[in-house]
């Protein structure tokens, strides 16, 4: 039932706690992991920066890359794409286009104010994808 799975990462510790989620369940189903990750070129892509990580670019590139291999240690067979744009739709289109079974990706778990400014991808995914969304929330 599940043989394509979407793993969505930022290279965020959500995002870790996702990935190795993400495996796991691909291990267990013999499944395709493919692993997107997003350079944000949204309105809210510059609050989601700091001082020492200025490049969306790299950003994404070097979350892919961790998810990568830390996937073929595993040995799943494993697609990535990097993609540019507004995460959430971008995350969506990829389920879309790949005919993706099944969307695994991690919560930041924002709540007041930074939720109702910035948002939450996880959630727009899940309103918006075409398949089953996993959500693998951040512990602190």
């Amino acid at each position: 039932m599940y043989q394509d799975l979407l793993l969505a990462t930022d290279g965020s510790e959500g995002a870790r706690q996702a990935t190795t989620h993400a495996i796991e369940l691909a291990s267990q189903l013999d499944a395709t992991l493919h692993i997107v990750s997003v350079s944000e070129d949204g309105p809210h892509s510059s609050e989601k920066q700091d001082q020492l990580r200025t490049d969306p670019e790299d950003e994404a590139t070097q979350a892919l890359e961790e998810a990568e291999r830390a996937s073929a240690d595993a040995g799943l067979e494993t697609t990535t794409t990097v993609r540019h744009g507004v995460a959430q739709e971008e995350i969506v289109d990829v389920a879309e286009a790949e005919a993706i079974d099944l969307i695994v990706m991690g919560t930041h778990g924002r709540t007041g104010l930074d939720h109702l400014i910035v948002g939450s991808v996880a959630e727009e995914v899940v309103r918006n994808a075409p398949v089953p969304v996993v959500t693998v929330r951040e512990r602190s």
